[in-house]
């Protein structure tokens, strides 16, 4: 290897070694809490030599931000790249989204936060991490559109905008506000089950009419898809026990 070669891989490195330490800061506190000088002891190198890297801690926390997104549209890809009919690759997407948020809850933390407004558009990231977010969003259009094609979708909806829908309402489920999660279990359900219920809610809006291609939700557990159990109905006040 020669020295240009070598001089890169160092710098390769540093810069990872720096992201690195500025996602262990970022994962453990809130964005404000933590600072370049943070970082810098951190991952024991001159503010200085930081900021030969990144401009400011907004485009160091966008980078981590973009790791995430990215680990989304694998799992996405992964999911179009199932031998299923469309509708099931639909419902496959929604739980590979609910996995992410379990299995990297801080990135998805992360990436909730970057979608606020205090972050400027001006940042180089911004834009990558709107590309992730779109490509996302874009796979699950195609996955809607294969239903449509093998008619396991209603032929009737627009693919962009039922991947709106869906997209933005796995999102809502996933960045739902603590106080909703308590009046879920202040019904008696859990955050889980509330989860696992969209499936079952939204595929029959999406289903066609009877015949040979309508699937229904228990038939999608032969593509790997997590099936849930209905919760047992509630007693109403009244009823006999």
């Amino acid at each position: 290897m020669g020295t240009a070669e070598r001089r890169q891989r160092e710098k390769e490195q540093r810069k990872t070694a720096i992201i690195d330490a500025a996602e262990r800061l970022f994962f453990s506190r809130r964005y404000e809490d933590v600072s370049m000088d943070d970082i810098a002891r951190e991952v024991e190198l001159n503010k200085a030599t930081i900021y030969l890297y990144f401009k400011n801690k907004e485009t160091l926390f966008a980078t981590i931000v973009l790791r995430g997104v990215e680990i989304l549209k694998e799992k996405y890809l992964a999911c179009m790249g199932a031998q299923a009919p469309g509708i099931v690759k639909v419902a496959l997407m929604g739980q590979a989204y609910y996995r992410f948020s379990q299995e990297y809850p801080e990135y998805l933390r992360l990436i909730h936060f970057y979608g606020s407004e205090r972050f400027s558009g001006e940042n180089p990231y911004t834009a990558e991490i709107g590309k992730g977010y779109g490509t996302c969003r874009r796979i699950l259009q195609d996955a809607v559109q294969e239903g449509i094609d093998d008619r396991t979708i209603r032929a009737d909806l627009d693919p962009f905008l039922t991947s709106m829908y869906l997209m933005t309402s796995f999102m809502g489920i996933l960045s739902m506000e603590h106080k909703w999660k308590l009046a879920i279990e202040a019904e008696g359900f859990s955050y889980e089950q509330f989860a696992g219920e969209f499936f079952r809610f939204i595929m029959p809006a999406l289903s066609p009419g009877e015949g040979s291609h309508r699937m229904d939700v228990r038939d999608f557990a032969a593509f790997g898809f997590q099936v849930t159990e209905p919760p047992a109905p509630k007693k109403r006040k009244g009823q006999e026990p």
